[in-house]
């Protein structure tokens, strides 16, 4: 049976691959896929070929991608879950905030990630019980416990069907951090956000989603380091949870109080 060890050794190997079709394959098709969401060429070929290299990999977990869903053993305990692209808008726009996302779930936990970001040369990666590192340096969450003095990471607005309706939460969330926190920035990457509350260059991040190919590698990445990930009414995060909120033990409860008024107002 195969160790965490062994396994994120095969993640890292998946997402080496990955990351150099990203640095190497001009985007030369964007189509729509819904409103205002693209999928690109690039998006594609990286999703074939990573669920072809885990297939021969590891052939008795399943795998679950943004783009083609599920394949192989759709019953395994063990799945794992890729984005091939997350920020596919900004890679069509030539952003550099983008990365491959690898995560493996077990039932509703998720225990692995692997997240490369191809155009910063930063690879963020962790298992359970592991800990967390990127580029080889062990990660920690910063220890602030001062709101005023927090970055916070923003989930992208909504778009879509009902985009207006659901965007109402979003902006009343923008107001409530603009009022509270140090800076909000939105990088346009689930995978980014949580990866760098892991690493510290954020406080915390707040998506009013959950998409489990944009957040499964990043939930275990950021736990491993010390963060606490949670749904918007402070219950631990699963893959049935409404939002995905990570952020440093110190600002967890400022952050329940700040929901708290969000639920109240929306």
């Amino acid at each position: 049976m195969s160790t965490m060890s062994d396994l994120l050794a095969v993640a890292q190997g998946a997402v080496d691959a990955a990351s150099h079709l990203v640095r190497r394959t001009a985007v030369g098709q964007v189509e729509a896929k819904g409103e205002r969401d693209m999928v690109t060429n690039v998006d594609r070929e990286v999703e074939e070929h990573v669920r072809a290299f885990l297939a021969r990999e590891t052939p008795e977990i399943g795998f679950f991608g943004e783009e083609g869903g599920q394949a192989g053993r759709t019953t395994a305990p063990l799945q794992w879950v890729l984005d091939p692209v997350d920020g596919t808008a900004n890679l069509a726009h030539k952003i550099p905030l983008c990365g491959v996302s690898l995560g493996l779930m077990q039932g509703q936990e998720a225990m692995l990630g692997v997240i490369d970001l191809p155009f910063l040369g930063e690879r963020y990666q962790a298992a359970r019980g592991l800990g967390a590192t990127a580029n080889g340096q062990r990660l920690q969450v910063r220890p602030n416990s001062d709101l005023g003095e927090a970055i916070v990471g923003l989930g992208d607005y909504a778009v879509g069907e009902q985009a207006a309706e659901r965007n109402e939460q979003r902006l009343a969330l923008t107001q409530l951090l603009a009022a509270k926190v140090l800076r909000v920035r939105m990088l346009g990457s689930a995978a980014i956000d949580l990866a760098w509350v892991a690493s510290g260059q954020l406080d915390a991040c707040v998506a009013l989603s959950n998409h489990l190919w944009d957040v499964a590698a990043g939930v275990a990445i950021a736990r491993e380091a010390g963060a606490s990930v949670i749904d918007v009414d402070g219950t631990p995060h699963t893959p049935s949870s409404r939002a995905t909120i990570a952020v440093t033990p110190g600002l967890e409860r400022a952050f329940a109080d700040l929901l708290n008024t969000l639920r109240d107002t929306t």
